[in-house]
């Protein structure tokens, strides 16, 4: 039998609220500047080509792609996909997500460590992800040992997200760099992009929170935390 745990709200409740503001700000902040044009009139999509281009890379191809805010850069393929909010709007929160995605093709091009380490722990997340909270829920009508080795698996996720941070920190302070050194943006211009990028960022911190605490949380029921028992 499933039975909610009120201590399960508890500990997960800081990340929770975490996400739900950072997403907020994320769509309150991009709505609000989706309405005010930039300084060079450019699309997202050009946007996007014209710091590629001021950086040597010509082998990236920017693409429109489904969905809002579902802008991503595949270094796979090398491939820049905007959404149609972002490739085709010419205002400060087009150009500034544009140009975080492309801050991430000059990562690929530069050979940013840490884009490559991430781009190393993507099979280990996935596996972390679909087992290890499976192994820990299982672990807590078996043994602690098997909660402890749901953690291990699940940590690769935590550490995935860890390693992402740095990555996405990096590609907006590019991008701000980017935008004001083209002319894209003008200076009073620069706090427009600030806010998009900074809400986006906190939607990564989020991440970390709520997977942390979802790992403290069975770590605690499996009574392996001080001053916690599995009789609690």
């Amino acid at each position: 039998m499933f039975y909610f745990d009120p201590i399960y709200l508890l500990f997960l409740l800081p990340g929770l609220l975490l996400s739900l503001w950072a997403s907020w700000r994320v769509q309150s902040n991009f709505s609000y500047y989706s309405q005010i044009p930039n300084a060079a009139h450019m699309t997202g999509a050009e946007a996007a080509r014209y710091i590629l281009s001021q950086a040597g890379i010509d082998d990236v191809e920017v693409t429109l792609t489904d969905g809002f805010l579902s802008d991503h850069y595949d270094p796979l393929h090398k491939r820049l996909a905007l959404s149609a909010a972002t490739y085709h709007s010419r205002s400060i929160a087009a150009v500034g997500v544009a140009a975080h995605e492309a801050g991430h093709a000059l990562q690929h091009a530069t050979h940013y460590a840490p884009l490559w380490l991430r781009s190393l722990l993507v099979p280990t997340a996935h596996i972390g992800s679909s087992l290890g909270y499976m192994v820990m829920v299982i672990g807590l009508f078996i043994h602690p040992f098997v909660v402890l080795l749901g953690v291990i698996l699940f940590s690769a996720v935590l550490l995935f997200q860890l390693v992402t941070l740095p990555v996405e920190f990096d590609a907006s302070h590019r991008a701000k760099q980017l935008l004001l050194e083209t002319g894209i943006v003008a200076p009073d211009e620069r706090e427009g992009v600030d806010r998009v990028l900074n809400a986006a960022a906190w939607t990564y911190v989020a991440a970390v929170v709520s997977t942390l605490l979802t790992i403290l949380y069975f770590l605690f029921r499996a009574g392996l935390l001080q001053g916690s028992s599995r009789d609690e």
